[in-house]
Parts: structure tokens; C-alpha cells; sequence
């Protein structure tokens, strides 16, 4: 399956408009937002477990991130609230359920094979920083070269300067409004905007997003 695989196009999705798929293990759903493969493929989409669905063991290749959204998810090596970020390094394998129900967004075989470490965030371990420009506050989750995983937290009327994306720039807009010249992007949106691509983003509802950056040469 071949869904969204150019990388020099801009894409848009509301991930909460997308139908619900069956995976291939009952209690498993998934909103497909990119994908290049079968069930073994390099994927983006936001997963969903019904309470005690479970997944068997299995082997990330080309690792994994994950961010749960809500509920609470959990492996053989923990238990995660919502607000979690995982990675799970290329070569890593888990068996990974969820008890209550959670919903999560999750990227597959994006990660550089040299990427070896892996990280959890929970809520409780954040530490924002101020960002560039008033208004904005960014909480750093992962780097590896040139790519950069963070949340960015924007308060009301917040505005940032135009750029140019090196690399790429991915977002999920967490909570909020996200907005820029191109329009506006509420909670659940996916945008993936290619390498040297440009724009002006601001919120003035304010919003939480997760960018990843660098990735997408």
C-alpha cells in the first residue's frame, strides 16, 4: 500500500475524519495518515486499543515513536500515561497492550539505523523552555543529526517569524488551534511539509504540537 509516500509534496489530514481500519490483531484500529508497504511498512497513523487488547511481540527494524494521546499504554518494559513519548530504537522489540484503552500516534521505520537510543518521556519528567519568540515554550524529546522531535507549547495570539524547513517539518496538532498562511489546523491534524518548504505559523487560541524536523531529505 502506497499512501501519501511523496515526501516533496505538502500534506494535509484530519485525522479525526479518517475511517477507522481494522489491524491484523482484534481491538487494534488504526487511521492510516501515511504509509509505503504492507504490514511491514513505513508507516505514520494514530492507533487505537480497546481496552485489554493486546499485540504480539515483534521487532521494530527501523525503531518507532510513539506519543500517547490518551488512555494509558503499556509493554513488558512499563506503563505509560497519556502525554508519553517512546522511542523505540531500530532492532528494539516489544509486546505492547493496553488495559484501560488508549489512543496513540505512532511512526514506524522512520528512524536512522545508527539511532540506538531509547528514550521515554513521561508527563512528569517535562521540563519546557522558553522558546525564540515570546509566547512560546518548547519541551525537547528526542535529537539524532539532523532530525529534532519536540512538543511546542503556544500560548494565545503567539506569532513566529517566516522559515524555511532544512529537512522537512512534520506536526500533529496535539490540543488547540495550530494556524498559519495556509490555514487553520485544530486537534487531530497531521501536516507534513517538504524539505525547504516555508511558512509563517502563529495560534491565536493557542495550541500544543509535536514537531519533528530534519527528516524528510
Amino acid at each position: 500500500m502506497d499512501l501519501n509516500t511523496d515526501f516533496s509534496k505538502r500534506v494535509v489530514l484530519r485525522s479525526d475524519t479518517l475511517a477507522w481500519q481494522d489491524s491484523p490483531m482484534p481491538g487494534v484500529q488504526r487511521r492510516q495518515l501515511a504509509r509505503s508497504g504492507g504490514e511491514d511498512a513505513q508507516a505514520t497513523s494514530v492507533v487505537r486499543y480497546e481496552p485489554g487488547a493486546t499485540f504480539p511481540a515483534h521487532v521494530h527494524p527501523r525503531g518507532e515513536e510513539i506519543v500517547v494521546l490518551d488512555g494509558e499504554f503499556a509493554d513488558e518494559h512499563g506503563v505509560y500515561p497519556a502525554g508519553t513519548y517512546i522511542k523505540n530504537p531500530p532492532g528494539s522489540s516489544h509486546a505492547p497492550r493496553s488495559d484501560t484503552g488508549c489512543t496513540l500516534f505512532v511512526k514506524l521505520r522512520h528512524l536512522d539505523e545508527y539511532d540506538l537510543e531509547r528514550v521515554v518521556l513521561r508527563p512528569s519528567a517535562r521540563r519546557w523552555q522558553q522558546g525564540m519568540v515570546p509566547g512560546l515554550q518548547v519541551l525537547g524529546l528526542d535529537q539524532f543529526g539532523a532530525s529534532h522531535t519536540a512538543l511546542v507549547r503556544w500560548a494565545p495570539g503567539t506569532v513566529f517569524s517566516k522559515h524555511f524547513h532544512y529537512g522537512g517539518e512534520e506536526i500533529f496538532v496535539l490540543e488547540g488551534t495550530f494556524q498559519d498562511e495556509f490555514g487553520d489546523y485544530p486537534r487531530g491534524t497531521w501536516i507534513r511539509s517538504p524539505h525547504l518548504s516555508a511558512h509563517q505559523p502563529f495560534s491565536e487560541a493557542g495550541c500544543t504540537i509535536l514537531v519533528k524536523v530534519g527528516h524528510l531529505l
